[in-house]
């Protein structure tokens, strides 16, 4: 966010508003606003706390009913979110709508109330949340049992007692950081014209004119804020939520902080139905004009929606080829899950 205010005071308000311009211009602008996403390398694919943390985050046995993994709320079919409104966690407990893992480690709070600092932070705090352990340590037994302390040493050489919780929440913190995902945007960026469409350039252009990058800059177009969900107006009426949320208010009990929820990050959003907080809604049109109305006052035409629609499906990038149990984990999707 910090990023996007710079940028736009540079560019003016009213120039960025009245924007129109060449494919060059376009570029050079959204290049300012957004930038692109690396690719994974294979040695950061093969640190060995990455594989650990691979195993780690698909191993359903993890957990203290042995039905829930990591993976359980961030799955393949999914693009690394919940297809469900909320999760099911170990506790037969519901959650949040669970965002996707993708590209989630290099933001500077986790989860919808950003109330988890690090990824390893986030993994540590899975162990007496979603993973059902009354204290972080009764996950240690479990691990050892498993067979787990011969790829902790791997990971971690010079530690006399590499299982531990930090090590277990590091591990999937340096994994869950290889899950990148490059996307046509990422390679019109860098130069290559046909790498987005008629249509999408133009959902480009409405995306920056309409206000969006306002909440949703930087590479991962989003993820590094909060903010008031509902700004012109409230937001059950618009999404049908049944329960209203009082996002980081619950937290803090502050007033002030009523209905803020972490802004998610766009990569991937046409893979990651259904949308907000509580999954209420299912479509991206539907979601995206339901931003435009009660975050910018705005009501768009269905040519514009469909524009930005296409715009957001050109920020979808292949599965990585490591979100995937390794051999001999066991892992599959929760019943409550629609195949």
């Amino acid at each position: 966010m910090w990023f996007v205010r710079k940028t736009v005071v540079a560019l003016g308000v009213a120039g960025l508003l009245a924007f129109q311009a060449s494919a060059s211009d376009l570029r050079q602008t959204a290049t300012q606003l957004f930038g692109t996403v690396a690719p994974v390398t294979a040695a950061e694919q093969q640190d060995p706390r990455a594989r650990l943390g691979q195993a780690l985050f698909w191993d359903m046995r993890l957990s203290s009913n042995g039905k829930v993994a990591c993976a359980s709320c961030h799955f393949q079919e999914n693009h690394g979110s919940d297809s469900r409104p909320r999760s099911l966690d170990a506790r037969n407990s519901r959650t949040l709508q669970s965002q996707t893992v993708f590209h989630s480690q290099d933001t500077p709070g986790l989860r919808w109330l950003a109330d988890r600092a690090s990824g390893a932070a986030q993994a540590i705090g899975s162990i007496t949340g979603s993973m059902g352990f009354s204290k972080r340590e009764d996950i240690l037994p479990v691990l050892k049992q498993l067979g787990y302390e011969a790829k902790f040493k791997e990971a971690y050489p010079d530690k006399a007692d590499p299982v531990t919780p930090e090590h277990y929440g590091d591990a999937l913190q340096v994994y869950q950081k290889t899950l990148r995902t490059p996307a046509p945007f990422d390679a019109w960026l860098k130069g290559d014209n046909k790498a987005l469409t008629t249509q999408q350039v133009r959902g480009l252009e409405h995306f920056i004119n309409k206000g969006c990058v306002a909440c949703h800059g930087g590479p991962l177009f989003g993820g590094n804020m909060m903010q008031k969900f509902g700004i012109t107006e409230n937001y059950w009426p618009h999404t049908g939520s049944v329960v209203i949320d009082s996002g980081k208010m619950r937290n803090t009990g502050k007033e002030e902080d009523r209905f803020f929820f972490r802004v998610p990050l766009l990569r991937n959003i046409a893979k990651t139905p259904p949308y907000f907080h509580d999954g209420s809604v299912a479509d991206l049109k539907r979601a995206t004009n339901i931003m435009a109305k009660i975050q910018l006052g705005q009501t768009l035409t269905d040519d514009v929606l469909d524009d930005l629609v296409a715009f957001q499906e050109s920020l979808t990038g292949a599965l990585p080829t490591n979100f995937a149990p390794p051999q001999g984990i066991p892992f599959t999707l929760p019943e409550d899950v629609k195949k």
